[in-house]
């Protein structure tokens, strides 16, 4: 191992050009050094229980047309749907039974209020089917400060909104003229105002993506502070404009799965405390994918609980896993998979952010 990798695995605080060597890493054994620190870290900080966030993909309707996800508005390839109050309440069930701390809600991007009501009402009674036992994580893109209020007030404790890459120009690449970057960190702003334990993430290997831009993510979730984190490779939909960009996706796949395991090493040894999910994406590459994010210090993963019915239709990439296994599959084989690399599941326990509690004692 060269001694300069040496050095900085040693290091407490890491500045840019710490963070672009170890993304730059391609030897393995550094690489192996690279996960082992970040393990140590983790163990450290957040400890070796991965918590599970029931997934909940409630809708795919979406106003956004961006150029990379699978259920753009611009995609008329895909069947539209959205799940009914007791079939989202029928998952809640599941997780509750099963001992799941936690749900996420996602969905497509809209703001109408019926869906806005639609929303504060499904918070509301997962609440009550669940006793107020289970935590509450949305996914539910930009809102209003209003809504966020509202749905706050409902019972959500947790919002996920990634930034998908913290380069503004880069940005634009991703968007139509009618997205704005600042509009997006106004919404991570107001949440985190509001109270919410404030998530956020990026794509790693998109088109004209630097280590650099990588390296200026990892500060952007230190500056502004979040308390989770939900990242993983970029994986192009076949019927996005972003397509083409990778015409060689299959020689490159590999190398975007050990990039987006070292940014998930690299974000655990300067963040140290934080939650990180370990990303289906991941799996879509290697089926041990998750449990290998969770060896480079990832704590989180989110078993879907969708009905398989409707998941063919929530492709927001190309090789989603798991299309045909329904949430009592699921489970039992991430159970597995987690104690393999023996590590435990804290069932039963909302697992939030160290990092959340430990800013809220400062504050």
């Amino acid at each position: 191992m060269r001694l300069g990798i040496e050095k900085i695995l040693q290091k407490d605080d890491l500045g840019r050009d710490d963070l672009i060597a170890l993304l730059d890493i391609d030897d393995p054994a550094e690489e192996a050094a690279l996960f082992k620190r970040a393990y140590e870290v983790k163990q450290r900080y957040v400890g070796t229980k991965v918590y599970f966030r029931g997934l909940i993909e409630l809708s795919n309707l979406c106003v956004k047309n961006c150029f990379y996800c699978g259920i753009r508005r611009g995609n008329g390839a895909v069947k539209r749907y959205t799940l009914s109050e007791e079939e989202v309440l029928d998952a809640v069930k599941f997780a509750h039974a099963a001992r799941y701390g936690s749900v996420v809600i996602q969905s497509g991007e809209r703001q109408d209020e019926e869906f806005v009501s639609f929303i504060e009402r499904l918070v509301t009674r997962v609440k009550e089917v669940s006793h107020n036992e289970l935590g509450i994580t949305l996914s539910l893109g930009e809102q209003s400060e209003a809504t966020y209020r509202r749905w706050y007030a409902a019972g959500a404790h947790r919002y996920l909104l990634r930034i998908e890459t913290s380069n503004a120009l880069l940005y634009k690449t991703l968007h139509p003229d009618d997205h704005d970057f600042e509009a997006r960190l106004e919404s991570l702003r107001t949440l985190y105002k509001l109270g919410y334990q404030v998530g956020t993430g990026v794509m790693i290997g998109l088109p004209g993506q630097t280590t650099a831009d990588l390296a200026d993510d990892i500060a952007f979730f230190k500056k502004m502070d979040v308390a989770m984190i939900g990242m993983g490779p970029f994986i192009p939909h076949h019927e996005t404009p972003l397509a083409a960009s990778i015409p060689d996706w299959q020689e490159q796949k590999e190398r975007q799965l050990r990039r987006a395991l070292r940014m998930i090493a690299a974000v655990r040894i300067q963040l140290k405390d934080v939650n990180i999910a370990s990303t289906t994406a991941l799996q879509a590459i290697d089926h041990v994918g998750r449990e290998m994010g969770l060896l480079a210090g990832a704590n989180i993963i989110m078993p879907n609980l969708t009905d398989t019915e409707y998941r063919t239709g929530y492709q927001l990439y190309d090789g989603k896993p798991c299309m045909d296994e329904n949430a009592t599959m699921c489970a039992g084989c991430l159970e597995r998979r987690i104690t393999s690399i023996g590590e435990t599941i804290g069932y039963g326990e909302w697992g939030d952010s160290p990092h959340f509690k430990n800013a809220k004692k400062e504050h």
